[in-house]
């Protein structure tokens, strides 16, 4: 077929390559996708509903903290229009959805997708086409580790293994011959954690952990994984789930008169998640759990006279009336968010997709009001695990209480 219009030949090559699903990059000297003179468009994908919904609210503080930024002028004068879709956790919707805000919505960049199996699926497309993943809301180790390979994908909070190695070393110094029992997602995200966990064992791993149980996304109970997991004899238990699987695990756990020192990944570990495991299992299903904390807990009082948790429920209450303000993934939504827009300031006045990675991977935030005092949100050109630092923290029943100072992850 001969075309003579070019403008039409033009248009029927993108529309080409869109049924393809292949990337169409804006021609040289073309407008940077997604900035206007007056907006900024990011894209995002978040589970509204499906098996991980309770993390619906980690995007839902991100849309509140852009709303409050966008309030005092923006950036450089410019609005954050953050257009965040539910992808289900389901990879291949996952999948569907990026393409659609790259190819016809033309974002800037996506920011903090949510989970390790969508943010592993659209990753091969963002980078091939050159458009940034940024601050993923994952902790797999493969969104910092492989950035040789993926350069335009960072994440943000602590790594699994990095925490996995925190929760063996501590339990060590406990007890030096322990029996343990894993319960774990049976993806990379689960692996990512068990991975860390014998790291943190060292030589003796495989004798320590007595019994391994998976579960899948799509499974409506882990109520056999649990029984299989006591009947083993083990005295610790580490659950390394998302919050509707943990819930269950430490529920059925109370009720099949289980009682062994249990540690709960920090992804799971929100006030909200623990308030509805007591309501279903008793706060004794709560009690001494483990795990690690890297933000502020509006739950606790701790931070009652903190200036950061006082901007958090101030936002919360303006661009998210009705939230419960105790729900901590509402306060790490709007701590990546801050870190985001950080990165867009830095990335300059007439941003671009390369100023903005090369912002996103010089990071040295050590004042965002939503992490620990003391924690540091830092990147360099050969280091993509902004966050490091994080604390053990044991649940009384009402929040988690600190113990113990940060802690280097992965320079243990």
């Amino acid at each position: 077929m001969h075309v003579r219009n070019r403008s039409l030949a033009l248009a029927l090559a993108a529309g080409f390559a869109l049924s393809l699903g292949v990337g169409v990059r804006a021609p040289a000297g073309a407008e940077e996708p997604g900035v206007t003179p007056t907006e900024i468009l990011l894209g995002g994908l978040h589970p509204y509903s499906g098996p991980a919904s309770a993390y619906a609210a980690i995007g839902k503080g991100a849309l509140a903290y852009f709303a409050y930024v966008n309030d005092k002028g923006g950036v450089h004068g410019r609005k954050i229009n953050y257009k965040d879709l539910d992808d289900a956790y389901s990879p291949p919707q996952a999948i569907q959805l990026t393409k659609q805000l790259v190819e016809q919505d033309h974002v800037f960049a996506m920011f903090d997708t949510l989970g390790t199996p969508s943010c592993s699926a659209i990753r091969p497309y963002l980078n091939d086409n050159g458009v940034p993943q940024l601050f993923v809301a994952t902790g797999a180790s493969t969104f910092g580790a492989d950035y040789a390979k993926y350069p335009w994908t960072i994440g943000w909070q602590p790594d699994y293994r990095s925490e996995a190695r925190v929760y063996a070393h501590y339990l060590l110094k406990e007890d030096a011959n322990p029996k343990i029992a894993v319960l774990m997602q049976n993806d990379d995200y689960g692996e990512d954690y068990l991975a860390g966990l014998k790291e943190g064992l060292g030589p003796k791993a495989d004798s320590f952990i007595v019994k391994t149980a998976t579960y899948e996304v799509t499974d409506a109970s882990v109520s056999s994984q649990i029984a299989s997991l006591k009947a083993s004899g083990a005295d610790t238990f580490f659950i390394f789930a998302t919050p509707k699987f943990s819930i269950q695990a430490m529920v059925i756990t109370a009720q099949q008169s289980w009682h062994p020192r249990t540690f709960l990944n920090s992804v799971s570990a929100s006030q909200t998640i623990m308030n509805l495991t007591a309501k279903a299992g008793g706060v004794e299903a709560t009690k001494g759990i483990i795990t690690t904390v890297y933000v502020k807990d509006p739950s606790s009082s701790d931070w009652d006279n903190d200036a950061g948790m006082k901007l958090y429920k101030e936002i919360l209450a303006k661009y998210a009336p009705g939230s419960d303000a105790t729900n901590g993934f509402f306060l790490y939504g709007m701590g990546v968010a801050y870190t985001m827009v950080d990165a867009l300031e830095h990335a300059g006045k007439n941003p671009t997709r390369k100023t903005l990675m090369n912002a996103a991977t010089h990071l040295y935030e050590k004042d965002n009001p939503f992490t620990l005092p003391g924690v540091l949100v830092h990147t360099t050109a050969k280091d993509h695990f902004p966050i490091d630092q994080q604390q053990l923290g044991r649940y009384d029943g009402a929040h988690f209480v600190r113990f113990g100072g940060l802690i280097e992850g992965r320079g243990r």
